[in-house]
């Protein structure tokens, strides 16, 4: 009896197991980062909010990832030197070097090519956001209803921060802000998996402890 249901509750613990995986996700979208020394950080604000100096380097990656913790970094070279070395300094601008990487094929939408990874130089007015110094280099831009940047340069033709399950089923748009902050909710409590397998050891436990005690009984 007491192999029975051990048997029983670790088939129901590893379903948990699976069902938890098949329900994770990420979306689709262009993530957007500050070069900071040597290495990519996320940035705080958006495009249309930043307002970069002369010298600074930005990047975009377009790729699937559940968070910005786990986001895809821009590849290739990041140096301002190197991207902007044909593009002379002017008074009254300001030059911001951008990486541009359109991510793989297996990010990319059903039907779309991601182009080649690039980058270029924009001179811009002092003023200029990373929005506007984008749409000076790497036009066309497109921009959903809630001003998210959906594509650059025309990539991808159609979507916007859609939703890619784990396998295959419908999709969802939602914003990076609005995912971001579901995920925070996420990594602040325990997942629906976690307690439910908590709950089998236990239940597991005591079977195997009622058991145990069954036997002694029935000896004495």
């Amino acid at each position: 009896m007491t192999r029975r249901v051990v048997l029983l509750l670790l088939s129901a613990f590893l379903l948990i197991g699976s069902a938890g995986q098949a329900q994770a996700a990420g979306y689709r979208y262009w993530s957007f980062w500050d070069r900071d020394g040597d290495q990519w950080v996320y940035a705080a604000q958006g495009p249309s909010l930043a307002r970069p100096s002369d010298g600074d380097v930005q990047g975009f990656r377009f790729a699937v990832s559940a968070n910005s913790g786990d986001a895809a970094k821009p590849r290739g070279a990041a140096d301002f030197a190197s991207i902007c070395a044909k593009t002379p300094a002017e008074d009254g601008s300001k030059r911001v070097a951008l990486v541009l990487d359109f991510g793989t094929a297996a990010d990319a939408s059903s039907g779309e090519t991601p182009p080649a990874p690039r980058t270029a130089c924009a001179q811009v007015a002092p003023d200029a956001t990373t929005a506007d110094a984008l749409a000076d280099v790497a036009g066309p831009l497109r921009y959903n209803t809630s001003a998210l940047l959906c594509a650059i340069a025309g990539y991808p033709k159609s979507g916007c921060g859609d939703q890619v399950s784990g396998e295959a089923g419908p999709t969802a748009t939602a914003s990076p802000d609005q995912q971001a902050t579901q995920d925070d909710a996420a990594d602040d409590s325990p997942s629906v998996g976690l307690i439910a397998g908590i709950a089998v050891v236990a239940v597991l436990a005591g079977a195997t402890a009622w058991q145990a005690r069954r036997r002694r009984n029935a000896g004495d």
